[in-house]
C-alpha cells in the first residue's frame, strides 16, 4: 500500500553517515543529519511494524489455505487472525499520520511577541496575564524563557513584551497561539461591576538561524539612546538602549532591558531576524493560501482566535469550536489540552489535504 522504500533507503544512508568519522568531524553537517534522522525514526519504526504484520498475516492466511495443515492448528490461527488484523489497521492509521510532511520549523526556538490591543490599561494587564500563562507553560515543558524587551504600563501590565523561548518542539506546540486573544472580565478599577472586553495580540515567530536570514550590516541604521522606564523615569544613566532600523523593509526593533549596549544590540538583532523570517513565511503562505487554508486558522495576527471569559470561567478557541470551563487552571500554565486539540485539528486537516 505504501511506497516507502526510498525513504527507508535514505534513513539507512543517514544512519551510516552518522557513524562516519568525516561527518562526525563536521558539526554543522552532523547536526543536520541527526535532525533528519530523528524526524524519520518514528516513521521507519512504524513502517517496520507494518511490514512485519503484513507478512505475519499473509503467513497465517496461507496456513489456513494449506489442506495439509493440522485442523487444530488452523483453529488456533483463525482465532489469532482478527487480533492481527486489528493491529494492522491501527498501525496503518499511525503510518498515514506519520507520512504527513512535518513542518520543518517545528523544532525551532521562537520569539514571542505580546502587545496590548483595545482596552487601555485592562488590555495591558491582560497582555501580562498571557505572558505569565506562556511562561508557566514553558516552565512545565522544561523550556528556557528570556525577556528580550518590554514596555510596562502604569498599573503593572505590558503595552508590549517580547521574549525568546528555547527548548524541544517550542514552535510546534506554540505556533497556533498567533492571533488576537479577547478577554471578558470585570476590571479591578470597575466600581459598578460591569464586564469589559479587551484584547491582546500574540505573534509566535520561529527563531531564524544566521544561515536562514542574512542581514547586510550596511542596510541597518543603529541608534543608541538612554533607557527609560514607565512615565519616562530614567532607569539608566548611559546610552545603552538600542534601536535598529532595517532600511529595505522599514522594520524597527528596539531593546533597552539590559544595562549593556552590546547585549541590547544582540537581543534586537535576534528579534529582527525572527521578524524578517516571519515576513518571508507570510509571503510564501499568501501564495499558497488558495491551495490550502488550515482549520486552525491562518496564523494572521489580526485574526481573533480565542476568548477568555472570566465570569463564566470559560475559554473558547473559535477556530476549532473548543470550549473548556476551567479558565483559572489554564491560566496557571496548564495549556496542554488546548495545544493537543489544536495539533489534532491541524493533523486532521493535513490528512484531508493529502487525500487520506
Amino acid at each position: 500500500m505504501f511506497n516507502l522504500d526510498a525513504v527507508k533507503q535514505r534513513f539507512e544512508e543517514i544512519t551510516t553517515h552518522l557513524s562516519d568519522p568525516g561527518v562526525m568531524g563536521d558539526p554543522e553537517r552532523y547536526r543536520k543529519l541527526s535532525k533528519e534522522h530523528k524526524g524519520l525514526t518514528p516513521l521507519m519504526a512504524s513502517y517496520d511494524r507494518y511490514t512485519r504484520l503484513v507478512k505475519e498475516l499473509a503467513s497465517q492466511r496461507q496456513m489456513l489455505d494449506d489442506p495439509a495443515e493440522d485442523p487444530e492448528l488452523k483453529a488456533m490461527v483463525r482465532q489469532e487472525i482478527p487480533a492481527l488484523e486489528a493491529k494492522l489497521e491501527d498501525e496503518e492509521a499511525l503510518l498515514k499520520k506519520l507520512m504527513v510532511p512535518r513542518d520543518p520549523l517545528d523544532d525551532a526556538d521562537i520569539v514571542l511577541e505580546i502587545r496590548a490591543g483595545t482596552g487601555g490599561n485592562e488590555a495591558a494587564l491582560f497582555a501580562a496575564d498571557l505572558f505569565r500563562l506562556y511562561q508557566r507553560y514553558a516552565e512545565n515543558q522544561g523550556w528556557k524563557v528570556e525577556v528580550l524587551g518590554s514596555s510596562p504600563s502604569d498599573l503593572g501590565g505590558f503595552k508590549e513584551i517580547i521574549a525568546g523561548i528555547e527548548g524541544e518542539g517550542v514552535f510546534r506546540f506554540l505556533k497556533f497561539e498567533s492571533g488576537v486573544h479577547r478577554v471578558q472580565r470585570v476590571p479591578e478599577t470597575e466600581t459598578q461591576g460591569r464586564i469589559h472586553t479587551s484584547t491582546a495580540t500574540v505573534a509566535v515567530l520561529p527563531e531564524a538561524e544566521d544561515v536562514e536570514v542574512e542581514i547586510n550590516p550596511s542596510e541597518l541604521r543603529i541608534d543608541v539612546f538612554r533607557s527609560s522606564g514607565p512615565g519616562g523615569q530614567s532607569v539608566n544613566t548611559t546610552d545603552s538602549a538600542v534601536r535598529i532600523t532595517h532600511l529595505p523593509t522599514g522594520l524597527v526593533v528596539q531593546c533597552q532591558d539590559e544595562k549593556s549596549q552590546h547585549k541590547n544590540k544582540a537581543k534586537a538583532l535576534k528579534v529582527l531576524r525572527a521578524r524578517l523570517m516571519e515576513r518571508a513565511r507570510e509571503e510564501q503562505q499568501a501564495k499558497a493560501s488558495a491551495q490550502r487554508k488550515s482549520m486552525v486558522g491562518t496564523g494572521d495576527r489580526s485574526e481573533r482566535i480565542r476568548t477568555y471569559n472570566y465570569p463564566q470561567g470559560r475559554l473558547t478557541d473559535h477556530r476549532i469550536g473548543l470550549t473548556l470551563y476551567r479558565l483559572e487552571n489554564i491560566m496557571e500554565g496548564n495549556l496542554d489540552e488546548v495545544v493537543t486539540a489544536l495539533l489534532e485539528a491541524d493533523q486532521a486537516e493535513r490528512l484531508k489535504a493529502q487525500g487520506v
